[in-house]
């Protein structure tokens, strides 16, 4: 591939993107347009969505065991840290809306054919590493509190979990570790995915410009954050399957997040 970049973007001269300032309204908003995204043909977007759900339902039949058991709530939670990556399909069908372009669900996997796809690989690896560096941490946090040895039973567990003074530890010092990770993808990656699949400015600019529209806008991105955690909570109650519903909305309205805070190209602008 003679084009083949991935830090860098496609032109010579390193592209900056400029920030705006935003409001929560402007949140609301944007999940409203998700929200109609959705609607326009959702039997499409809940199938590619489908599999979320399923992976979920699969990762806890995977650690029902005893010997399994610490590692479900990391991974469960812990899915949510590649979730950006997850829905770069989502982000590709309301850009085509937005442009007035077909939107049937095949045109999720567009993404295969984009200049900048180098790029959106690098950041995905990012965050599985991440995610992974999540597990690692959350096991090792485990085995330092309770020891190497696995829960003798589920009931058990859930006692030592619930009913213990280490095991409250482990829930409160487990969620604040956890938070710091959720912070660490939320800051490089709010827009990171949807400025690569709309400009191919390179996976450093990417990563570049979701830091400083954090920067610019910390309230504002801690309610997205919250926004999201609450709803993908609300979506894993029943056995995950409101994920088929809350992720493609989530993913569209993370479109039209990015195109709130994010300002177009130079070229693409109205004069003034």
């Amino acid at each position: 591939m003679a084009s083949f970049h991935v830090i860098a973007g496609a032109s010579e001269a390193l592209e900056h993107t400029k920030v705006r300032k935003i409001g929560v309204s402007d949140l609301f908003d944007a999940l409203r347009r998700g929200v109609d995204d959705f609607m326009v043909k959702p039997s499409h977007i809940v199938f590619l969505c489908l599999i979320y759900p399923l992976v979920g339902v699969v990762l806890a039949a995977w650690t029902s065991g005893a010997n399994a058991l610490p590692l479900l709530f990391p991974l469960v939670s812990g899915f949510a840290l590649v979730g950006p990556f997850a829905a770069i399909g989502l982000y590709e069908i309301s850009r085509r809306r937005e442009a007035g372009l077909d939107t049937s669900w095949r045109h999720a996997f567009e993404v295969r054919h984009s200049p900048a796809l180098p790029a959106i690989a690098a950041v995905g690896i990012m965050l599985f590493a991440i995610f992974i560096t999540w597990l690692l941490t959350a096991q090792m946090f485990y085995q330092y509190l309770f020891g190497p040895a696995p829960p003798a039973s589920i009931s058990g567990f859930i006692n030592e979990i619930f009913a213990t003074g280490r095991g409250w530890t482990l829930i409160i010092l487990g969620h604040a570790i956890g938070f710091i990770f959720a912070v660490v993808v939320l800051c490089t990656t709010v827009v990171a995915f949807p400025l690569l699949l709309d400009r191919d400015v390179g996976a450093y600019e990417a990563i570049h410009t979701s830091v400083r529209a954090v920067l610019a806008n910390p309230i504002t991105m801690a309610v997205w954050g919250l926004i999201v955690a609450v709803a993908l909570i609300i979506g894993s109650v029943p056995i995950f399957a409101g994920l088929a519903v809350v992720l493609p909305i989530l993913g569209h309205a993370t479109w039209h997040v990015y195109r709130k805070v994010v300002e177009p190209p130079a070229s693409t602008r109205p004069a003034s």
